[in-house]
C-alpha cells in the first residue's frame, strides 16, 4: 500500500475515484486520519476497526524473542521432539559426567566442581541459547586456564573467575564486540589449541603414572615426570595404558559400515550399527565404570588401594551464594581488589578464548545458516554469571558433546535440560560410587580426547598456500609451551597483528616502462595497497628513487591508484611533498584512476596541484599535452575528469598494459 507523508499526499490521492473505492474497503475513517499524522501503520496490521500495536512495542517483542529464544520454539514443542531431546540429553549426560569428574581434577578442584558446571551451563543455554546442538559445560581448555588461576590457591579463585567472565561476556555482548574475536586468526587458534593440548597431556602424566607432585606449568609439570619416573606406580600405568588403547579403539567401533547383498544395510544391520554408534560415542561413561567396578573388588579398607582413586566427592547439590568477593589463604584474608589483581590478564582472556570457541562450535553446526555472535556472547554470559552462583568454574561450548548431541539426533536446545537433570540426580545419588574411580582412568578420558585437537595437519596446506601464517602459529604454540597460555596467545595475537599492518607500512610497488599507443615512453608506479602514515615516506622514497633512476628525471611517472582505496592525511601530506619533489625536477606526475574519496584526501592537502585523470584515453591525452607543452611545471590545470563516468570503474582501454 501506498505511505502519506503529509496532507498533500491525502489531497492528491483522496481525488482518486479509484483510491475512495479502496480505500472505503480497506481502511476507516480512523484510520485514514492517524495515517495523516504520521502514525505507522501496515495493511496487514489493521482490518476494520482492529487495533494496532505502535512500532516500538513490535521491536522489543521481536528483540526479546531473539534474545530469548526459547519463546519462538516452545510453543511449537511436541512429544516427537520431547523423545529425541530425551534420547540426546541422557546420551550427552553419561558421556559428561566422566569429562565433568575429569575436568576438575585438571582444573585443580575437587572432583563435584566438574558436575557442579556440567548442569548449569546445560539448565541455562537451554533458555537463551541459539544453536541445538551446542552443549555447555566444563572443558579441557577451560580447565587449563582455570588451573593456573587456583594453583596454589583455592576454589573461590575459579569461581569469581567464571563470575567475572560471565560480566565480561555479557558487557561484550552489548557493546557488539564480538567483532574482537575476529582478531584472534585461525594460525593463533590452531597454535594456541595445539599447545594446550600438549600441556594438558602432559599434566595427566602424573595421573596415568601414579605420581604424586605438584607442578606450576608445563615444563615443570615434564621436568617432574622426568624426576619422579622412577616412582611410577605399576597397577595405575597399566590401567591408564590399557583404557587409553580402548578408548582409541572404542573411537572407530562408529565407523564401522555394514553392508547387504545389494550394497545396502539390511534392517539388522541398521540395528548392530546402531549399537556400535552407542557404545562408540558411550565410551568414556563404559571405561570408568569399568574401572571404576575393578577397583571396587580389589579395594580392601584397611590396605593401600592397588590404583589411586580420586577419594570421597561431596555429595549433594551446590549452595545457591553469591561468588566469593573475598577469600582465605593460609589463614590469611584476601580482598576482591586483590584477587582480581591475582587473576590478572585471565579476566579478559578466558571470557574471549570462551566465546571463540563457542561461536566455532556453533558455526561448525549452523547447517549454513548464519550465527548471532552476540547472542552466543549473551547466552555464554549468563551461563557463567548464573553458573557461578552454584560454584561453577568458567565453561563453554564442548565440540566433542556437541557433536555426540548432534549425532544422537538432537531437534531443540531443550536437549540441554535432560542432560543438566541427569546430573542433578548423579549428585544426588551417585557420588557415594564415585570415591571408587581411579585416577588412571579419568586421566586415560582427558587424554584420549585432548590428543585429536593437535591440528598438526593443517601446517601442510599452510605452508603450501601462505608460509607466512606459519609464523604467528608456531610462536604462539612455542610460547604458550614455555611462558603460558595466555601470555603466549597474546604474543600471537600480536605477531598477526603485525603481519597485517607490515603491507600497510611497506606496500608492494609495481614500477615498469611502458608506452603510449602515440610511442611516447613513461614510467608506471602501481602500489598494491591503500595509502596510510607508516607507508606514506616509503613510497615517496621509492617512487623518487625510480623516477630518477628509471625515469632518468624527465620520463612522466604515472601512479595507477586502482588499489588505493583509501588514504588519510599524513598521506596526502606526503604525496604533496612527491609532488613538489617532481616539480623541483621538472618532471611531469600524473594519478591515474583514482576514487573521488582518495581524490578529495589529496586535494585537501595538495590544492589543486595534482594532476589525474580517469580513463586510460584521458591518460594518453595528458601525457601527450604535457610532452607537447615542454614546461611540465605549467600542467597543473591540465586534469581531464569525466563526470558522467563512475570513479569506481575500471580502466576502459588496458591493451597496452
Amino acid at each position: 500500500m501506498e505511505w502519506f507523508n503529509g496532507p498533500a499526499d491525502v489531497e492528491t490521492e483522496f481525488n482518486s475515484l479509484a483510491y475512495r473505492r479502496s480505500l472505503r474497503d480497506k481502511l476507516s475513517l480512523t484510520a485514514l486520519l492517524q495515517k495523516n499524522l504520521h502514525t505507522t501503520i501496515t495493511m496487514s496490521e489493521y482490518s476494520g476497526e482492529a487495533k494496532y500495536r505502535p512500532k516500538r512495542y513490535q521491536s522489543i517483542g521481536k528483540l526479546f524473542k531473539k534474545r530469548v529464544p526459547i519463546i519462538s520454539w516452545l510453543p511449537k514443542y511436541d512429544a516427537d521432539q520431547a523423545v529425541s531431546d530425551l534420547i540426546a540429553g541422557v546420551t550427552v549426560g553419561l558421556t559428561v559426567m566422566p569429562q565433568g569428574l575429569a575436568y576438575a581434577t585438571l582444573a585443580g578442584l575437587e572432583p563435584q566442581y566438574g558436575l557442579y558446571s556440567a548442569f548449569a551451563g546445560c539448565i541455562v543455554y537451554t533458555v537463551f541459547g541459539s544453536c541445538k546442538d551446542i552443549t555447555i559445560g566444563p572443558t579441557a581448555l577451560m580447565s587449563l586456564m582455570t588451573y593456573q588461576q587456583v594453583f596454589n590457591r583455592n576454589a573461590d579463585y575459579a569461581v569469581l573467575l567464571c563470575f567475572l567472565s560471565g560480566i565480561l561476556q555479557f558487557i561484550m555482548g552489548s557493546l557488539k564486540l564480538g567483532v574482537l574475536i575476529d582478531f584472534i586468526s585461525i594460525p593463533v587458534t590452531v597454535g594456541f589449541t595445539s599447545a594446550t593440548s600438549v600441556i594438558i597431556a602432559v599434566s595427566q602424566l602424573k595421573g596415568l603414572l601414579g605420581l604424586k607432585f605438584e607442578s606450576s606449568n608445563f615444563l615443570d609439570c615434564l621436568l617432574k615426570v622426568y624426576q619422579n619416573i622412577g616412582n611410577y606406580r605399576a597397577n595405575d600405568t597399566i590401567l591408564g595404558v590399557t583404557s587409553i588403547i580402548i578408548l582409541l579403539m572404542l573411537r572407530k567401533v562408529k565407523d564401522i559400515k555394514l553392508f547387504g547383498p545389494n550394497g545396502k544395510p539390511t534392517n539388522k544391520q541398521r540395528t548392530i550399527m546402531k549399537g556400535l554408534w552407542l557404545l562408540s560415542i558411550s565410551r568414556n561413561a563404559l571405561i570408568v565404570v569399568a574401572c571404576s567396578i575393578i577397583s571396587y573388588w580389589c579395594y580392601r579398607p584397611n590396605a593401600e588401594p592397588y590404583v589411586t582413586l580420586i577419594g570421597k566427592v561431596r555429595s549433594g547439590l551446590p549452595p545457591l551464594k553469591f561468588p566469593p568477593f573475598g577469600t582465605e589463604i593460609n589463614g590469611t584474608p584476601v580482598s576482591f581488589i586483590n584477587m582480581c589483581w591475582d587473576l590478572g590478564s585471565s579476566i579478559i582472556l578466558v571470557p574471549v578464548i570462551a566465546v571463540l570457541g563457542n561461536v566455532a562450535i556453533a558455526k561448525a553446526f549452523a547447517s549454513g545458516n548464519s550465527v548471532d555472535a552476540t547472542q552466543e556472547l549473551y547466552c555464554l554470559g549468563v551461563c557463567n554469571l548464573l553458573g557461578s552462583f552454584v560454584s561453577s568454574m568458567p565453561v563453554t561450548g564442548s565440540f566433542s558433546r556437541s557433536a555426540v548431541n548432534h549425532a544422537s539426533g538432537v531437534r531443540t536446545p531443550m536437549g540441554g535440560l535432560y542432560t543438566g537433570i541427569l546430573i542433578i540426580l548423579s549428585l544426588s545419588l551417585l557420588t557415594p560410587y564415585f570415591y571408587f574411580i581411579p585416577k588412571a582412568a579419568l586421566a586415560a578420558v582427558i587424554i584420549s580426547a585432548v590428543i585429536f585437537m593437535i591440528e598438526y595437519e593443517i601446517v601442510k596446506p599452510m605452508w603450501k598456500s601462505s608460509r607466512k601464517d606459519l609464523i604467528p602459529t608456531f610462536a604462539t604454540f612455542v610460547l604458550c609451551l614455555g611462558i603460558g597460555v595466555e601470555l603466549g596467545i597474546l604474543v600471537g595475537v600480536g605477531i598477526n597483528i603485525m603481519l597485517l599492518l607490515i603491507p600497510s607500512a611497506r606496500p608492494f610497488l609495481h614500477i615498469e616502462m611502458k608506452k603510449l599507443r602515440t610511442g611516447l615512453d613513461y614510467l608506471l608506479v602501481t602500489p598494491e595497497n591503500s595509502l596510510y602514515f607508516p607507508a606514506v615516506d616509503f613510497m615517496r622514497a621509492k617512487t623518487d628513487r625510480a623516477a630518477v633512476k628509471m625515469g632518468q628525471s624527465k620520463l612522466p611517472v604515472v601512479v595507477d591508484c586502482k588499489h588505493i582505496l583509501d588514504a588519510d592525511f599524513t598521506a596526502a601530506k606526503g604525496i604533496a611533498g612527491l609532488i613538489m619533489d617532481f616539480k623541483r625536477r621538472k618532471q611531469p606526475l600524473c594519478f591515474y584512476n583514482p576514487r573521488k574519496s582518495v581524490l578529495a584526501v589529496l586535494q585537501g592537502v595538495c590544492v589543486d596541484e595534482i594532476v589525474h585523470c580517469f580513463t586510460y584515453d584521458e591518460l594518453e591525452q595528458t601525457l601527450n599535452d604535457i610532452n607537447c607543452s615542454g614546461n611540465p611545471a605549467e600542467l597543473k590545470d591540465i586534469v581531464h575528469t569525466t563526470s558522467q563516468q563512475s570513479h569506481e570503474t575500471p580502466l576502459l582501454n588496458r591493451r597496452q598494459h
